[in-house]
């Protein structure tokens, strides 16, 4: 058959690509990008803080320029990996704000010309690696390099973060975050060198530091209300002064203060306001306000932390009674179908078995979690748009409402109760389309494309997004990965496997992907891969002891099963097992029929595979099971009938 030639066959054609080099961007939208980081030096950061000028090398200017005022941004020491913030955008992000910015005697043009003007809008401790990595793992492309960009789940969770952390005044702050009135700049060294005289006054007073200056300075205002006293934190040029547009012009000159050497030499009076009995009460205001912000900031951190786990205890319980609720309609379309999926039994296939109101049929009620669905596929004269629902407890199949095109060469993964199907093709024709079944409506949602047409690709869910592995498309053969991340609703580059893998298997095990088998252009594989977010990298594991295409792979009892496939001549029977505890692969009991390209799922600590090739053109219609300890059974099951090039699930 020249169909199945295609699509099998082809893999054996050659092609010299190497792996595709990371994307440098996340290339998030306009409307995805929550937040934005920037970096700067030991060397660098004063500059940053005393100009408001953040800058990125060209090659950012791509979502730099997308940057609007008001959007959150934050500071990054490379030298000591801390973060720094909250700041905010007060401009938009343009090109060349600054053209000699961060260059040593400004002759020489910037090497960051990727800039945004900015603003603090809430003073923060620095957060450490430790601290900022859980929140923006999905970003590091490598051990020690991670992407800028930010959606707005983690600017959010960011935000939070740093609201949590005491306050904290910025090294080199300037006239952006605390206004200074040019006309007592020189008064502003008197002012801290008569509190240094008064400091024997009471002890306490040398505790005074940089952070407490601003409420020291606030209440002698109060206090004295003739005169202003300048924030003697800020530690930079007097050169920088406030705009008003909520902008610095770094050359706008300030006028040096007048000369007024009567007022100087005066030592009493209302221009020397510091006697002994107002440092003491100011001593100790001060210490109460420290005291009384010190308890507030840590009421505001523990509101904040048990907001954020009743918000996650509630995203939980909610997808909990989505998927009971899907259970329980999928539960009674079964047990009493509808007129309409009676008619879309009868158009799409001759095998399904319609129900009737036997008293086996009503059991099913009591026992809904053994569903199979199998999605796609082709019987050897067409391609199936069909979605099927199978009850081994029962030995029942239902259609129910088809996709919205025909699809094959498609994996199938579970996310919030719904099953999304991604890429696949016909006959040759490859897609970059994705949807998803709600169980609880019987319907079809178009969801974010892939990134590129592929088929023969593998699928899983981990950490709540689904990752579409490897695939390929005509003579191309991957090894990108790409994740849907529902927050940013968009799929995402990640860590590319460590080769490439065409007709692959993966599957999710105790919070890491697997990746086995396939084909890489040159030669069908038997080496295996994980991949671990927690380190955001692939590594290899042992591989097994047969060459594999197009094979399956299932989860069961914290064992991984890969069953049948290709190897290079013929399709096989044979099965392997990996213990990850062990790290080996074993070979396992092998099924009663060589299978390629079928489809498997497990359910109530059982094996089902379905249909597939058996050879050449022969395409199977024969269900097994397999239970641990008893081995491999053919049923008398036709579930599906004569299939493959589809897919099977489980809820």
């Amino acid at each position: 058959m020249v169909v199945v030639d295609v699509c099998v066959m082809n893999c054996r054609l050659t092609m010299a690509q190497g792996n595709k080099e990371l994307l440098r961007t996340r290339n998030l939208g306009k409307n995805q990008l929550g937040g934005v980081i920037f970096g700067a030096k030991n060397t660098t950061i004063k500059e940053c803080l005393s100009k408001q000028l953040f800058g990125l090398t060209n090659q950012h200017l791509v979502y730099v320029e997308k940057i609007d005022p008001g959007l959150p941004l934050f500071l990054l020491n490379c030298t000591d990996s801390t973060l720094h913030g909250i700041f905010e955008a007060a401009s938009h992000g343009k090109k060349n704000i600054d053209l000699y910015a961060w260059t040593s005697d400004g002759t020489q043009k910037t090497p960051y010309p990727a800039q945004v003007r900015v603003r603090v809008r809430m003073r923060c401790q620095p957060l450490t690696e430790k601290q900022y990595k859980p929140i923006i793992v999905d970003n590091y492309y490598t051990q020690n390099h991670f992407w800028f960009e930010l959606d707005h789940a983690q600017t959010n969770r960011l935000l939070s973060l740093f609201s949590s952390q005491p306050a904290f005044v910025p090294h080199c702050p300037t006239a952006q975050w605390s206004v200074r009135d040019p006309s007592i700049f020189n008064f502003d060294e008197k002012v801290l060198t008569e509190l240094n005289k008064k400091a024997t006054v009471d002890d306490s007073l040398a505790t005074i530091g940089k952070d407490d200056k601003e409420l020291v300075y606030a209440k002698l205002t109060d206090m004295v209300p003739n005169f202003k006293f300048a924030d003697s934190s800020t530690g930079c040029d007097d050169e920088t002064a406030k705009v008003d547009d909520g902008t610095l012009d770094p050359h706008k000159k300030v006028d040096p203060p007048p000369d007024n050497h009567e007022d100087e030499s005066k030592e009493d009076g209302l221009a020397n306001p510091f006697e002994s009995p107002i440092i003491a009460e100011l001593i100790e205001k001060v210490d109460d306000l420290m005291a009384f912000k010190a308890e507030q900031d840590r009421r505001i951190g523990y509101l904040e932390n048990k907001i954020i786990s009743l918000e996650q205890n509630l995203v939980e319980a909610e997808n909990e009674i989505r998927n009971l609720k899907g259970h329980c309609i999928m539960s009674e379309n079964i047990v009493a179908p509808s007129e309409e999926s009676d008619s879309i039994n009868e158009k799409t296939s001759d095998s399904v078995i319609h129900l009737d109101n036997s008293p086996q049929t009503c059991d099913f009620h009591l026992d809904c979690d053994d569903l199979i669905f199998l999605v796609g596929g082709y019987d050897g004269r067409s391609w199936f748009s069909s979605m099927d629902c199978y009850s081994p407890s029962l030995n029942q199949t239902k259609s129910l409402k088809p996709m919205n095109a025909a699809r094959c060469y498609a994996p199938v993964s579970i996310l919030n109760g719904e099953l999304y199907v991604f890429g696949g093709g016909t006959g040759g024709v490859w897609y970059d389309t994705v949807e998803s079944y709600d169980p609880v409506k019987n319907d079809w949602t178009s969801r974010p494309p892939l990134n590129a047409k592929k088929g023969s690709l593998a699928g899983a869910t981990l950490n709540d997004k689904i990752y579409a592995v490897g695939g390929g498309s005509g003579n191309e053969y991957y090894s990108a990965v790409e994740m849907l991340d529902l927050d940013v609703g968009a799929w995402i580059p990640s860590r590319s496997m460590l080769q490439n893998r065409f007709s692959l298997a993966a599957a999710e095990l105790n919070g890491a992907l697997y990746a086995v088998g396939g084909y890489d252009g040159k030669n069908y594989l038997k080496s295996a891969e994980r991949f671990d977010p927690r380190e955001h990298s692939w590594t290899k594991i042992e591989s097994m002891n047969t060459v594999r295409g197009c094979p399956c792979l299932v989860v069961l009892n914290e064992k991984l099963y890969v069953l049948g496939g290709f190897d290079g001549n013929t399709m096989i029977p044979s099965v392997e097992i990996y213990d990850p505890r062990r790290g080996s692969w074993v070979m396992g009991e092998p099924m009663d029929h060589p299978r390629g390209f079928s489809a498997a799922a497990v359910v109530k600590e059982s094996i089902y595979i379905f249909g597939g090739l058996k050879s050449g053109e022969e395409i199977n219609d024969t269900v097994e099971c397999f239970i641990e300890g008893k081995g491999w059974e053919t049923t008398d099951a036709k579930a599906g009938g004569q299939r493959c090039f589809f897919s099977a699930v489980s809820l």
